[in-house]
Formats: C-alpha cells, structure tokens, sequence
C-alpha cells in the first residue's frame, strides 16, 4: 500500500478588531480556546491551537485585532504581536466581515502588501445576510483589493463553509511531520486558559463599564484527580473600577467568579474551586513593566 502523505504547516489569523477571528478558531478545533465577546479587543494575546486529522496537522495562530488607532503600551503591543504572527507561517486567513470594508480592514491589507505566502480572504458572518445576491457587489469590490489566493465566504458561529476552508488550507502546507503531539491543542497552558476564561466574564458583564481596564493574574493553580483550586487577580487601573468590578454587596464579582467556574468545569470536565480578588494597579495598561510582570511582553 502506498505511504499515506502527511502535510503541517502555521497558518495566521489576521483582521481588524471583532470580525469573528477566535469564533473562528473555536469552530475549527472545536474547542474553547480563544475566549470571545461581541466587544473589540477581546484577544489580547497570541492563541496558538493544534488541529490534527489523519493527514495533517494545523497550527493556527489566533491574533488581536489590528488597530490603527492605539495610544497605551497595551495597543503597541496587541499590534505587535499580530503583525509577528505572519512570519515563518505558511499561510495567512485575513478575516473581514459581510457586506462590510472599513478603514481598519484597508489597515490589515496594507500590513500584508509585502508577504509573498498565500492570503486567503475569509468574508465572515454570511448569516447576517438574508439575501446572499448583495454580497455579489461586495465580493467583486474586495476581489480587487489583492490577488488573494482565494476568497471564501463563510459563517464562523454557524459552522457555515468553515470545512471548505480547511480543505483549501491542506495544500499549502509542507513539512512532512508534526509539530506537536497529536493530543496537544495548544502551547498555552492551563493558568492562562484559566484566566483567559475569567477575563471573558469580565468583558460580558463590564464591556461597556470596563472595556479594557482588566486583566487577570492567575497566583495559584492546583490540580488533584477529583478538584482543581484557583486563586486569581482581576487588576484595575482605578479605585473606582475596583468597586465596579465588585458590584453591590459583591454580587458582580461572585457572578464572575460563578460563571467562571462553570465554564473551566465544562472545559477541564472536573470540580473547579475559584477564589477571586481584585487589586489595583495604577496605569496598568500603559506601563511597559507592569505589562511584563503581567505576561504581555514575552511573545515577540
């Protein structure tokens, strides 16, 4: 019998903020790795998860979304470490939304002008489009844009076309072993995820209050065959912000907390105890060493 043919590669995600990129991710591995919100800059950081079949193996790195606009240490470096994920990878997925071109997307593109790897346009949230005959103007308007390796219209939330993507990534990989153990999903690990998943109840409950002025600090992860035991930070910038986070009698807080833990149960599939405080630490998001003691700095 002839020798199957095995094929991995990276490939980046790329797109201005909230266009769908870890919904995306997600849908692929299925799997909750990248936490999502319908508030921009949800992703902070770079989301690398493993995507293994019998032929291959995918590395897909999950980005935040490129900004033009950015003034705190935080942006640069969101920024940053989008615009690193494109080198040594073997493909680029620049995502964008239906119907939908704004100044931002023409920021991404420019950033990709110069890489001669393939660049696949993904035209994400097609649901959102009854009648898929106007997005015929708007295919043609972004077609133009770039000689793009392919364009592919799909749902990342519906799991819409998302197969048809995989299928057109599988040829451009070329390394012939893999790159991690076929049970791993991701280099990150389960402290991070943890306060990855803190972090995403603290978007949905405070996005319009709080939109970026947290962050988590994971001081102790401990796991035993039957409990997993968490103690965590959520950082402020402001005294202010600490009792927002804490709410009336610290209602908010336990429902963060609450809603936390249930979310590491379904993903860990054992008991998980959280034990949750907030501090403050002043200008947090715009101190370069305050970024570094929080682990934002050590990926480029």
């Amino acid at each position: 019998m002839p020798k199957k043919i095995f094929h991995s590669g990276f490939v980046a995600i790329l797109g201005r903020p909230n266009v769908g990129k870890s919904t995306l991710l997600n849908q692929i591995l299925q799997y909750h790795l990248s936490i999502t919100s319908h508030k921009p800059q949800t992703t902070r950081h770079r989301i690398l998860g493993v995507k293994n079949t019998a032929n291959t193996q995918v590395i897909y790195l999950d980005t935040p979304g490129l900004q033009q606009n950015f003034k705190q240490a935080l942006h640069r470096y969101m920024n940053k470490t989008a615009r690193a994920a494109v080198n040594d990878v073997d493909a680029v997925i620049f995502v964008i939304e239906a119907n939908v071109w704004k100044a931002e997307d023409d920021y991404v593109l420019a950033t990709l002008q110069n890489i001669t790897i393939p660049i696949i346009l993904v035209i994400n949230k097609i649901d959102t489009i009854k009648d898929k005959v106007v997005l015929l103007p708007f295919l043609e308007k972004v077609n133009s844009k770039h000689s793009f390796h392919k364009v592919i219209p799909l749902s990342a939330k519906k799991n819409i076309q998302v197969s048809t993507l995989e299928e057109s990534i599988t040829p451009l990989l070329k390394t012939d072993f893999a790159y991690f153990d076929i049970q791993q999903i991701t280099d990150r690990s389960d402290r991070f995820i943890a306060a990855e998943l803190i972090r995403e109840q603290l978007i949905r409950f405070l996005g319009q209050e709080l939109p970026y002025a947290t962050t988590v600090e994971i001081e102790k992860f401990e796991e035993t065959e039957s409990i997993i035991r968490i103690a965590a930070v959520i950082w402020v910038e402001r005294q202010q912000q600490k009792s927002i986070v804490i709410g009336k009698k610290g209602q908010r807080l336990k429902e963060i907390g609450t809603n936390a833990r249930l979310a590491m149960e379904r993903l860990y599939a054992i008991k998980v105890y959280i034990n949750v405080w907030v501090k403050v630490k002043e200008g947090w998001s715009n101190d370069e060493r305050a970024l570094q003691s929080l682990g934002y700095l050590d990926e480029n």
